[in-house]
């Protein structure tokens, strides 16, 4: 009997392809770069699954070139956003995403990235490289105290919970906002539940963990900026057009607000130009999840979800079990 054909969009760590050329024939985009959307069309005919990464856009042309074969699209990522759910439901293919195993890595660095922008650690490892220390002065790099702040959490999930749970080493206070009050993100965080217009009144740091929904684009765009401390920062490691980027650029340029660390971008990988030129904005190429152990997990995680498809198994992060054929 044949083994079933799964194509792998973009090369992954070799300990979950090797699990999956086991019991399935398996073929790789052999370089390092995103396929094109004629490429994609070709490589997906004729395959039973496919893993798929957050930079492949899974729209209905493509879904119609998976089907009928295709069982089920496993997405390389926690968000799903470049997949047309409700078409690959109508065709019967399953989608799977990888939430849970990126959380601590996701978490830590918007960290990272906090504590970068605070406390001016790009801009100051660039000035010590052009060799223009000269010595320690009380003025020299001025940054923003984080210990005992007030910090805003935009988006009670995993990720959000697990960020601030961490401001406890900090003695932070810590707010947040949510389409509700969440009774286990206080718990575990001690956070309080605030409007929309109060956490970004209110908060020295604000850190975006939401999904990219239609009602989280541009989430973040001039009126907020304009609610926010000219002392405050903005932290985005969810997605990218959550943020309205041409304000932020203008708040940042103004001084509005202090800084931003940034991991995702609206229209990515390209970020507004005139970022590159500010000091006071912290840009990582979106390596939020990218740790060994996160990124070699997230591949079990979506060969698991395609072996269980195979087996005949709902997968168990189905996000539409409604096109499951057990």
């Amino acid at each position: 009997m044949a083994k079933p054909k799964v194509y792998i969009t973009r090369k992954l760590p070799q300990v979950a392809i090797d699990l999956l050329a086991e019991s399935c024939s398996v073929e790789v985009n052999p370089e390092d770069r995103v396929l094109t959307k004629q490429e994609l069309l070709q490589k997906v005919i004729g395959r039973d699954a496919v893993i798929c990464l957050l930079t492949d856009t899974i729209d209905r042309e493509v879904l119609t070139a998976a089907a009928p074969q295709c069982k089920i699209l496993a997405n390389y990522a926690v968000g799903f956003n470049n997949i047309d759910v409700a078409a690959a439901t109508e065709y019967g293919i399953m989608v799977t995403n990888t939430p849970g195993v990126l959380d601590n890595a996701t978490a830590d660095c918007a960290w990272a990235l906090l504590f970068a922008v605070a406390r001016r650690v790009v801009e100051a490892d660039r000035f010590m490289r052009s060799g223009k220390f000269a010595g320690w002065g009380p003025m020299l790099l001025l940054g923003q105290e984080v210990t005992g702040k007030t910090l805003g959490i935009v988006g009670a999930g995993r990720i959000g919970t697990n960020f601030a749970r961490k401001a406890r080493a900090f003695d932070m206070k810590v707010i947040y906002t949510d389409i509700s009050p969440n009774p286990t993100f206080e718990q575990v965080t001690g956070g309080v539940y605030v409007d929309k217009q109060t956490l970004f009144r209110e908060a020295d740091f604000i850190s975006l963990h939401v999904p990219l929904l239609p009602s989280t684009y541009h989430y973040v765009s001039e009126p907020e900026f304009k609610l926010m401390k000219k002392t405050a920062i903005l932290i985005n490691t969810s997605r990218g057009p959550v943020v309205d980027e041409k304000a932020l650029v203008s708040a940042l340029k103004s001084g509005e607000i202090w800084g931003a660390g940034l991991d995702v971008y609206e229209n990515e990988p390209s970020m507004e130009p005139e970022l590159a030129a500010l000091d006071n904005v912290v840009v990582l190429p979106h390596i939020a999840s990218a740790t060994v152990e996160t990124r070699t997990n997230m591949a079990l995680m979506a060969v698991n979800n395609v072996l269980q498809a195979l087996r005949g198994e709902l997968p168990a992060n189905c996000l539409n079990p409604q096109a499951f054929k057990g």
